[in-house]
């Protein structure tokens, strides 16, 4: 049985509605997993394209709650620290609700998946400010509406009764596991490795 998260909610996240992503998930860890490991990604990226990348805007800005309603949104909750899955495993939980995720279908900038590569970084839990979880009563109509404000947005899922949390990932379906540190924290960890390596050898 899925316990229950204490979170103000708007009771109106049920079964059978969508799941939607506003925003790109991980993409504001991946702004700053640039500025932390600069040095290390400048051995397969440019700096013009590192540059480009920690200065890209991030931040999506949905309309305050009193007009949710009419652009399709039952509830929602900021990507943050712990990154998309975290932010799925808190809605859920606010609510004691299962949930299917169809892993291809959560959005990710192509910029996210080649520095999570480099550095090792699971992009679906790494830091996702700016963007936003979204459950739906219809989630194409939401995504349409949303785009329509200039807001890219993807269906990624469903609300389901029972307790799993399932992931589909191709054939293979996965259950979430509880949430775990951001994948930022990993990169510090690294950081310190690196910083001690320096001092040692005098080149990185």
């Amino acid at each position: 049985m899925i316990h229950k998260i204490e979170r103000d909610n708007t009771g109106l996240m049920e079964v059978g509605q969508d799941l939607a992503v506003a925003g790109w998930p991980g993409f504001a860890g991946t702004v700053l997993a640039v500025e932390a490991a600069r040095r290390k990604l400048e051995a397969w990226f440019s700096a013009e394209y590192l540059d480009e990348i920690r200065d890209c805007p991030y931040q999506v800005q949905l309309p305050g709650r009193k007009h949710w309603q009419d652009l399709g949104i039952a509830d929602g909750e900021p990507v943050g620290e712990g990154g998309i899955m975290t932010t799925v495993w808190n809605l859920s939980g606010a609510y004691g609700l299962g949930v299917e995720l169809v892993l291809r279908d959560i959005p990710l900038r192509q910029e996210t998946i080649e520095i999570c590569q480099r550095l090792d970084l699971n992009p679906y839990r790494l830091y996702g400010a700016g963007s936003w979880l979204l459950a739906s009563p219809n989630g194409g109509r939401l995504v349409k509406n949303l785009e329509k404000l200039g807001i890219p947005a993807a269906v990624m899922g469903r609300v389901t009764g029972g307790n799993a949390r399932a992931v589909i990932h191709g054939e293979t379906v996965a259950y979430l596991e509880r949430p775990r540190r951001d994948e930022l924290k990993n990169l510090e960890d690294y950081k310190e490795a690196i910083g001690h390596e320096r001092e040692n050898s005098g080149s990185y």
